[in-house]
């Protein structure tokens, strides 16, 4: 079967069906995701001009490393299945593009070479691959992770398993899983001496995406430890708080309301997930020939104005909390900003948002429109 995505030409073997994930060669779901990739990886070349070579460690239909090949990066494609690394050099051959493809443990590879982005997309968890991705790249680790229900609390214990920490299902779940991701990945390049700042992360539909600049020192892993800390959550009233460091002081009882039932969660990243000048550079190399172009500028428009807030609110989530009919979200955010508070919205969902208001400053500021 012949597809087409940013004017390149690809066979992938069966019918391609919206919505199945495990379609092993080539998912058309993530193509917003590709899209972001290329726009991303535009913008940093521009912003460091030694960055050349660029590998797709799990290559499958060569998609991603077709389109940078056809954007004059030096591609390595790999994977370990021989009919995925027949059917990248096909695609290779279609489009005119040049690149090394590798039929191996992409593990072994990373061991051996230096590339200067590093771009992992697995099925499920990338934890599998982090630390030999971060023993050798030099500048950007591009990470997709698919395992949301671990990631966000959901399976918790898969969740506790594959990124040694304690995920908690809450109503900023997609948010925990970015945040629990970070922090994995900021572990891991430490014990490389290896620091990580996010340029550009988001949580869209069933994966997390983060590109990491990497910098290769050990004070660079310690100010990216220090962005690590713990989330607390009372279940009854929504009240949450955020306490830096490594060691967990969770609450006896919530400040907001008194209640006993509170979640802790982490480590987790409470430092910002994007760079906002990296993000708003992003947009602008989005052409409109993508595909997902109006998503993708619109994905990084709000990016920019997010908070860097640790957690985001649900509106409706509140409202039904408080037993009151949400209102408008441009009325409810503009109550809270006329309250002397900052608030924006998230990327997360059209009734996300932030604010540096308390649970209780968000239902005083916003009770007399609701």
């Amino acid at each position: 079967m012949r597809v087409s995505e940013g004017g390149i030409e690809l066979e992938v073997p069966g019918e391609q069906t919206e919505g199945v994930e495990e379609s092993v060669f080539y998912n058309p779901r993530q193509e917003l995701n590709r899209d972001l990739t290329i726009a991303t990886l535009r913008a940093y070349r521009e912003r460091e001009s030694r960055a050349a070579s660029y590998l797709d460690a799990m290559t499958a239909s060569g998609v991603r490393g077709v389109r940078a090949a056809a954007d004059d990066w030096a591609v390595t494609c790999c994977d370990v299945d021989e009919e995925a690394v027949a059917l990248a050099r096909e695609n290779l051959e279609r489009n005119g593009c040049q690149a090394t493809v590798e039929h191996r443990d992409v593990n072994a590879l990373m061991h051996e070479d230096v590339f200067d982005v590093i771009d992992l997309d697995p099925y499920g968890t990338p934890m599998p691959f982090a630390d030999a991705a971060f023993s050798n790249c030099r500048d950007l680790l591009c990470v997709t992770a698919t395992d949301t229900a671990p990631l966000c609390g959901a399976h918790f214990n898969s969740g506790v398993r594959s990124y040694s920490a304690v995920p908690r299902n809450t109503d900023y779940h997609a948010e925990m899983g970015v945040r629990i991701l970070l922090s994995a990945l900021a572990r891991s390049a430490a014990r490389f001496d290896v620091g990580v700042e996010p340029l550009l992360t988001h949580a869209t539909s069933h994966y997390v995406r983060t590109y990491l600049e990497l910098e290769h020192k050990p004070t660079a892993a310690d100010a990216a430890i220090d962005e690590l800390g713990h989330l607390y959550h009372c279940e009854d009233c929504l009240h949450r708080e955020a306490d830096p460091g490594l060691i967990a002081d969770p609450l006896e009882a919530c400040p907001n309301c008194g209640g006993t039932r509170i979640l802790a969660a982490g480590p987790v990243w409470l430092g910002s997930i994007r760079n906002r000048e990296f993000v708003a550079d992003v947009r602008e190399r989005v052409p409109d020939s993508f595909g997902t172009a109006e998503k993708a500028r619109d994905l990084c428009e709000t990016l920019e104005a997010e908070l860097d807030e640790p957690t985001h609110y649900d509106q409706h989530k509140l409202c039904r909390n408080w037993g009151l009919p949400a209102n408008a979200m441009d009325d409810f955010l503009a109550d809270l900003r006329e309250a002397g508070h900052t608030a924006s919205r998230a990327h997360y969902g059209g009734t996300t948002f932030k604010t540096d208001a308390s649970v209780g400053e968000i239902r005083e500021a916003t009770a007399g429109s609701l």
